[in-house]
């Protein structure tokens, strides 16, 4: 079979893949933006829905009822759900790239098996713990700490900003098993909601993404058995770094769904709104400012797919997920701000669609990693 073939193939399955979420979004989700937005109201029966087209579980294997398919795949999906609601976009990433992704990549075999086949069918929702109140960036100083205690491990502490922290049915908890800053100083577990001393916390009341439930998971001498260890004790981070390459890809294609949705919205405006005996798209101020979002977002589609093609092929791509993340994100900033612009004052209004854009975009810069931090990983693998 040859390159092109296979190339035909995967692009007509992008495609089908991408027309099915898009007819999904456009009935079960569109309706109900605005009043899940106002209400922050995590749809759980929407994920499970999701859940239910194989969405939940796209990158895990069918021998563990997943849809087994690739991250152009993946990122497609993103795209589409992020050009209407980019909150449902945000928790089907964190539900795949991260909680289930874990598992998949680092789970035993009774692991994979116990806890995939839930998280792929959406009959579980899943969240991923690393962040803390006092340790962002600086992970490798958390203070959530899981100490051996025979054959269980006790886990103490809290984290924060956490994807699906209260609703979510399992999380993979990054805990401290050593000292401070040393190197191998933490070990990942799987925790059950309804184990004793594990409970949801705070959820937060977001400037956007407000459809994505985000709050505290919080540990008080939390007794799990090692069964619920996730690989070698101290393996933790570095299983950390390797599962946030592949969320950087799914951060870029959020931010390019987000991006994609505002300048649509912005172009079809653009067309329509009269001004002086002419649509606006006419004048070279409003002309040039959709020009230049139409090629910084073909831009950052194809840093984001060059991504996932390298993921895909089994090819490191820790600087070309950082580099589609940094760049898709911040298109997706520049994006809602010109479309908010583009609309004047009825973008500054909840009537219209663009304001929220502007406001789940910003997320996009922060989560998974900063632009910051983006910055400074790329940095030292172009100077190494």
């Amino acid at each position: 079979m040859t390159s092109e073939i296979v190339e035909n193939q995967v692009d007509d399955s992008s495609q089908l893949i991408a027309q099915t979420v898009r007819d999904f979004a456009t009935r079960q989700i569109l309706p109900y933006v605005r009043e899940w937005d106002e209400s922050q109201h995590f749809p759980v029966e929407t994920m499970r829905q999701l859940g239910e087209l194989g969405l939940l579980g796209i990158l895990v294997p069918e021998e563990y009822g997943g849809s087994g398919l690739g991250y152009r795949e993946y990122v497609g999906a993103i795209v589409e759900l992020a050009k209407v609601d980019g909150a449902i976009g945000l928790s089907m990433a964190a539900h795949n790239s991260l909680c289930t992704n874990h598992i998949l990549l680092f789970g035993s075999p009774a692991q994979k098996q116990l806890y995939l086949p839930k998280l792929a069918t959406g009959e579980w929702i899943g969240a991923w713990g690393l962040t803390e109140p006092n340790t962002g960036s600086d992970a490798g100083n958390m203070r959530t700490v899981a100490v051996r205690d025979g054959d269980d491990w006790v886990l103490n502490g809290s984290k924060n900003f956490i994807t699906h922290g209260k609703s979510g049915n399992v999380a993979v908890v990054i805990a401290r098993t050593g000292e401070p800053n040393t190197a191998h100083n933490a070990t990942a577990f799987v925790v059950e909601r309804g184990t004793p001393g594990f409970s949801g916390g705070k959820k937060e009341d977001k400037l956007g993404m407000r459809a994505s439930e985000t709050a505290e998971m919080l540990f008080q001498d939390c007794r799990i058995p090692d069964s619920q260890r996730l690989g070698a004790v101290g393996d933790g981070f570095v299983q950390s770094l390797k599962i946030l390459d592949g969320g950087r890809i799914s951060i870029a294609a959020l931010s390019l769904g987000i991006a994609l949705g505002a300048y649509e919205h912005a172009l079809k405006y653009a067309q329509e709104r009269e001004q002086f005996g002419q649509a606006i798209a006419r004048f070279q101020a409003i002309a040039f400012k959709l020009a230049d979002l139409a090629t910084t977002i073909e831009a950052a589609k194809l840093l984001t797919y060059q991504a996932a093609d390298l993921k895909d092929a089994g090819k490191p791509v820790t600087k070309e997920s950082a580099m589609a993340k940094l760049y898709a994100s911040e298109v997706a900033v520049k994006a809602a701000d010109e479309a908010v612009q583009i609309f004047g004052g009825y973008g500054y209004t909840k009537d219209f669609p663009v304001e929220k854009y502007y406001r789940d975009a910003k997320l996009c810069t922060i989560g998974e990693g900063t632009s910051e931090i983006q910055r400074l990983v790329i940095s030292r693998l172009i100077l190494k």
